[in-house]
């Protein structure tokens, strides 16, 4: 904004807020006046009285009449109280009962007219008074009342009069930064009212307009926050990968299956991206088993066609192995020529020595690896393409470190965590996202069950005759040791009972986080040659494992998973030609818990289950706000108001692109308040 605005300024100009105030708003995420003035409340208390007639037993209710009855305060217990007095109300007389606040007994007094607020009792036809208020024809009652979230340091009333102060002082320093073409066309207010009348509601019409325009502010806002960001990333000089297009289709004519429609459309979408002289800033979903990975190789070919290096980064060393060992069976007769870097290389070894010496050289075309990827000592030739693997797991500057290892390298996220439309607005609005919508011929989708603790012994039963069969199983639990505070199976327990129940026909091994890279990746191995049939796991197998000869998947305690975690548990069967099972182990406490069970039983469907994975438990519970990048919204809910999420989304990017949008008058406050946030979120990264 100009410098004379001082709406960024620190709480500590408000006159009324030291240090140890401050401190307490600082603790609510209020830093700034701005920050007070947004600080909105999250509920209002109707106060408006109402009539005997339509009166609710325990419901809220604001009750107009004349003090009928003396007011007696009676004294119980240690420092307890309670003041009684009869209302008056259309004929009919009600006790009221205030606990703890013998102050108000010097306010009343009898045939005076009062409003009470408070809860009521239908059966006892009483009500128990939580406020005072002026009678109503006095014109000092106000409809609804904020209620705002408070802590231990700061009191409700505070806030309201912090509030109230801050926004007679600051009012005329508030500008809409709406477009004005955008408030009109979408029937909102202007900021300064839209602040006033969330804090100071008329009556709920007044509140729900304001919220209304809120809740499409904070999304506008955001939205064009991840536009620019687009908007810079493909302005910048990328590198135009110019890919001969006729090894491309011979390498997929060689391929021993054929791709399906969803996978060529993304192959093509990506190549077209490739082509062009902007970087590539793309997201592939698809569901476990969707053939992302043959997507990735394809596009890593054609950067390779044109004389590039590409790097697959993988979070986990089993992954990056086993995309080694794919990558390598695919690309066996091409010009391909593929390095494996990983953390167990050893940092001065022969080995990774000439490793990193033909990656420097361009000898080596295709660098998978982990983290290792991104260290000083890795450098590359001619890095044009790079392909980040369940890249939720990797923050931010990860992924950019390896990205600016080329020249303006392209990069190609992938996960095989299905993203709610909400998330990916959101989380991803900055990225091009391609989505493989549609699972390859003949795959046999997982049948899942749901089972109680109590029946389990049927279930072992079933285990035995797949071992019988030859096939293996993973069983996963939510604890490696046994807890105090959780009565969860855990792992280190349920390895111990089921080598007692298959011993000793079929062997049992254990796999959980606290392991070393070098023990989980001997164990994997011996899961892998069939050493032992059955592996309880923690959640360390949920991404990438995998082992076609398991057919059988047991999560213990699975109503303490969220549904897309389970979901991507249950895409680590079904990898080979034989029908798989999940079987889902557990005993829901409430009608949710039974509610996710049957939505896993019903649907194979990843983007549907993390659709209802968002709307039970909220995006900061299912993908981890931190971790994923999803904002904390003050107002809006990305999945209540999916409608002006994606309405800001849409207009953010118009104007965006629109040229020299930011020499308009119309759009002046809009620009300099962005530069301000975007500065801030910069230095905050």
């Amino acid at each position: 904004m100009t410098e004379e605005n001082s709406l960024t300024s620190p709480v500590t100009e408000i006159p009324g807020v030291g240090l140890q105030r401050a401190k307490a708003l600082n603790e609510l995420g209020i830093f700034t006046i701005e920050d007070l003035l947004l600080y909105f409340p999250f509920r209002y208390e109707d106060l408006r009285p109402q009539n005997m007639a339509d009166l609710v037993d325990q419901q809220k209710v604001t009750l107009e009449g004349t003090i009928a009855s003396e007011p007696v305060l009676a004294r119980y217990g240690r420092k307890k109280n309670r003041l009684n007095f009869r209302l008056l109300t259309n004929q009919e007389s009600v006790m009221v009962t205030f606990f703890n606040q013998p102050w108000l007994k010097k306010q009343l007094t009898m045939d005076e007219k009062f409003a009470v607020y408070g809860k009521w009792d239908a059966r006892r036809r009483s009500l128990t008074g939580m406020k005072l208020l002026p009678f109503s024809t006095a014109g000092s009652t106000a409809d609804i009342e904020a209620i705002y979230p408070a802590n231990q340091h700061i009191r409700q009333n505070t806030i309201k009069k912090l509030v109230t102060q801050t926004f007679d002082l600051y009012q005329d320093q508030i500008e809409t930064l709406i477009p004005d073409s955008l408030v009109k066309k979408y029937r909102l207010i202007d900021r300064r009212k839209m602040i006033h009348d969330l804090h100071f509601p008329e009556d709920v019409k007044a509140a729900k307009i304001a919220r209304r325009t809120a809740t499409f502010e904070e999304f506008f806002i955001f939205q064009m926050e991840l536009q620019l960001l687009k908007r810079r990333d493909q302005v910048a000089n990328g590198t135009a990968i110019a890919y001969d297009i006729e090894e491309i289709k011979n390498f997929i004519a060689k391929l021993p299956y054929e791709l399906t429609d969803a996978q060529k459309r993304v192959v093509n979408e990506i190549c077209y991206d490739l082509k062009r002289p902007i970087r590539m800033n793309r997201l592939l979903q698809g569901d476990v088993g969707s053939g992302k990975t043959i997507v990735a190789a394809i596009v890593m070919y054609a950067a390779i066609t044109a004389g590039y290096q590409t790097a697959l980064m993988a979070p986990t060393e089993i992954l990056a192995e086993q995309h080694a060992n794919n990558l390598t069976k695919i690309f066996e007769g091409t010009d391909v020529n593929i390095g494996l870097l990983t953390g167990a290389s050893g940092s001065k070894s022969k080995q990774r020595r000439a490793l990193l010496n033909g990656i420097e050289q361009g000898d080596i075309n295709l660098v998978i690896g982990t983290h290792a990827l991104i260290q000083d000592d890795v450098v590359f030739k001619n890095l044009g393409l790079v392909v980040i693997d369940e890249q939720h797991r990797f923050g931010v500057k990860q992924r950019e470190t390896l990205r600016k290892k080329g020249m303006n390298a392209d990069v190609l996220a992938m996960t095989a965590t299905p993203i709610p439309r909400t998330l990916a607005i959101t989380a991803y609005g900055e990225m091009d996202v391609s989505i493989i919508d549609q699972m390859p011929k003949g795959r046999k989708p997982v049948l899942t069950s749901w089972v109680k603790s109590s029946n389990v012994n049927g279930m072992l039963d079933f285990v035995k005759k797949q071992f019988d069969s030859g096939h293996q199983a993973f069983v996963v639990t939510p604890l490696i040791e046994e807890s105090e505070t959780l009565d969860l199976k855990n792992a280190m327990a349920l390895y111990e009972q089921l080598q007692t129940e298959f011993s000793p026909d079929y062997k049992v091994g254990l796999l959980h986080g606290r392991m070393k890279s070098d023990e989980k990746d001997e164990i994997m191995r011996q899961f892998k040659d069939n050493e032992f049939q059955l592996l309880v796991s923690t959640t360390v197998i949920e991404v990438g494992v995998d082992v076609p000869n398991v057919t059988v998947m047991i999560i213990y305690d699975a109503d303490r998973f969220g549904l897309a975690q389970l979901h991507q548990l249950r895409g680590r069967v079904g990898r080979g030609k034989d029908q798989a099972y999940c079987i889902l182990v557990a005993d829901p406490k409430n009608e949710t818990g039974i509610k996710r069970m049957k939505i896993m039983t019903q649907s194979n469907d990843g983007f549907k289950i993390s659709e209802a994975d968002l709307q039970l438990r909220g995006s900061g519970d299912v993908f981890g706000n931190k971790q994923s990048g999803i904002p904390e919204f003050r107002i809006g809910d990305p999945v209540v108001d999916i409608g002006a999420l994606q309405t800001a989304q849409l207009e953010a990017s118009k104007i965006v692109h629109t040229e020299n949008w930011q020499a308009e008058p119309a759009f002046k406050a809009l620009n300099e308040y962005l530069e301000i946030v975007m500065q801030k979120n910069a230095n905050f990264d």
